[in-house]
């Protein structure tokens, strides 16, 4: 899936629909949800230094689902999942996970969750990869020599199994990031969030894991909250997207529904005997962009709705325009995100900035 032509400046804000826009939680209860946020709110500071990270976030996940968490810099989404973990306290909201209260039973709470925060951080470089799957497993209350065998599938899934007795230290920076991916999974937790987690991956390994994720997924239940930079894993792997900005829930939707509100698309057209005359014509009549000729041929890309487009077909045909080839160009999820969040014009959420 390659992304439109940048001459696509339909307002997709106005078409992803207003329930996808408003902070919701969906038809689940606190009780029935792997996952519940309601009301969550944080500021940091006070007085006129007080800035709000998190501002009335609601959302609910339900048992094996897996949802992609997106937002710029700076829009809260660290905050948010660190409030559910526990590792900052907020002002205001409650949270539970399979049913039980964070904040009135954490222990309880958090025997069901595990996390991979800030890449590979969490691994114990010291020890070989062998050892920190069965150090962790051992810290979350189990036998590691049970485990032995999905420890062996881990280390095969994650295609880290030739390094098992080597010191994560030693390791390449995707190795370890597989590594500290297979220490999250190694415990039977239902309910695990991932940031970053193809970070350093090559493109193998990168779609390796994606599958490996969906399997699990599937296969045990589990219930994944994913937060990456990586548009094409946010896509390949999860049901539905929550995107943040300056604060706040923006978009809660499938991402069908998203690239579903892409109501103009681009194409890419191929033809032969277009003129210069022609071609101004067109470019009067037509937002053109990215004009090519190629030996007798002319390339060019449109932005166009259904009308437009049969209109564009017209104007080829009565010009004596004989066309060669129509790709249409699909847009994609990282599209989707810079149109909700107003970031194409600015930059794209691989840029740096401060987290918040």
């Amino acid at each position: 899936m390659t992304g439109s032509p940048q001459a696509i400046k339909q307002d997709f804000s106005e078409t992803v629909g207003a329930d996808s826009r408003a902070q919701k939680n969906r038809t689940v209860s606190p009780e029935a949800a792997a996952l519940y946020v309601d009301g969550l709110t944080k500021t940091f500071g006070s007085g006129e230094e007080a800035v709000t990270a998190v501002q009335d976030v609601s959302f609910a996940v339900e048992s094996g689902e897996v949802v992609g968490l997106l937002g710029p810099n700076g829009a809260g989404k660290t905050t948010t999942i660190k409030s559910i973990l526990g590792l900052v306290l907020p002002d205001a909201g409650d949270v539970t996970i399979q049913g039980i209260d964070v904040y009135d039973r954490p222990k309880a709470a958090y025997e069901h969750v595990d996390a991979m925060l800030e890449g590979a951080r969490n691994d114990y470089w010291r020890l070989t990869v062998r050892e920190n799957l069965r150090y962790f497993a051992a810290i979350r209350g189990h036998d590691p020599d049970t485990l032995a065998r999905r420890h062996t599938e881990l280390l095969e899934a994650f295609d880290i199994a030739e390094e098992a007795d080597t010191a994560v230290r030693d390791l390449s920076r995707g190795m370890k990031q597989k590594v500290s991916l297979a220490s999250v999974l190694v415990g039977d937790v239902s309910v695990a969030f991932l940031d970053e987690p193809t970070l350093g991956l090559d493109i193998e390994s990168s779609l390796t894991l994606r599958n490996e994720l969906v399997r699990l997924a599937e296969e045990r239940d589990l219930t994944l909250l994913v937060s990456s930079h990586d548009m094409a894993v946010i896509e390949d792997v999860c049901d539905r997207v929550i995107i943040m900005n300056e604060g706040q829930i923006v978009v809660d939707d499938t991402v069908a529904n998203l690239l579903d509100g892409f109501e103009t698309r681009g194409y890419r057209i191929t033809g032969r005997h277009i003129d210069e005359s022609t071609l101004d014509d067109l470019r009067n009549r037509f937002d053109l962009t990215g004009v090519e000729r190629l030996d007798g041929r002319v390339r060019f890309e449109v932005a166009a709705d259904s009308t437009t487009f049969y209109r564009l077909t017209d104007a080829l045909e009565a010009a004596g325009v004989e066309l060669a080839d129509v790709e249409t160009i699909q847009p994609d999820l990282a599209e989707a995100f810079l149109e909700v969040t107003g970031e194409g014009d600015e930059r794209s959420p691989d840029d740096g900035g401060t987290k918040r």
